[in-house]
């Protein structure tokens, strides 16, 4: 991260442009920045052309996990006409590193979200999210433990416990069935279809039932 960046950061009337899924940025961010607020990268970017089209002479930073949407996405702002736009070279995970190998200023809050089998890396000592069955504040992403849903959300440990790590009553009743039975049901179910899913849509009718 260049240092010029770093300044940018810490100026008050520079815009920062989160670029992530909705299920990344509610378990961190960069302090004031701004939500696109779509299901997918694709719609993202036109609508956060739109978002800022008051903007265009501004200094705006985009920024994603791992530096590649934002790269793409600050590319596509100065094709439209933006004239002071910036990226996080290595998204927040290099951010990360940098503020911390360099003791900057750690603008960050919260946790990041990864792509791997940890799902994130403590950033900060904040916690931002909320638990999606209970409402208390907590930060630790799970996939639903019934093998025919694997719904990406939230957990605290207290649900985590109730509910045998199912983001739902009917996913719960669902794993108390017999091996077998459960195999039976979940015959021609693509089982891993909700793993990093990025709509809202999918995260509400699962969890109303609590």
């Amino acid at each position: 991260m260049r240092k010029n960046l770093t300044r940018l950061l810490t100026n008050p009337s520079t815009i920062v442009i989160d670029m992530r899924n909705h299920y990344e940025l509610k378990w961190g961010i960069l302090k004031k920045a701004i939500e696109v607020p779509s299901d997918t990268f694709r719609e993202q970017l036109p609508m956060a052309a739109g978002m800022m089209k008051e903007n265009k002479e501004k200094n705006i930073i985009m920024y994603c996990t791992g530096g590649i949407r934002c790269e793409k996405a600050s590319a596509y702002m100065l094709h439209n006409g933006f004239k002071n736009v910036f990226h996080l070279e290595g998204g927040i995970i290099n951010y990360a590193n940098t503020v911390k190998e360099q003791g900057l200023p750690n603008k960050f809050k919260g946790k990041n979200f990864v792509f791997d089998e940890r799902l994130g890396e403590r950033i900060s000592e904040e916690i931002i999210s909320k638990c999606h069955q209970c409402g208390i504040p907590a930060d630790t992403h799970t996939n639903c433990k019934n093998e025919a849903c694997h719904l990406l959300f939230i957990q605290c440990e207290k649900c985590a416990e109730k509910y045998a790590g199912c983001c739902s009553r009917e996913c719960y009743d669902f794993i108390q069935l017999p091996e077998e039975q459960q195999k039976e049901l979940r015959k021609g179910i693509d089982k891993g279809r909700n793993i990093f899913n990025k709509s809202r849509a999918r995260l509400r009718p699962k969890l109303k039932d609590l």
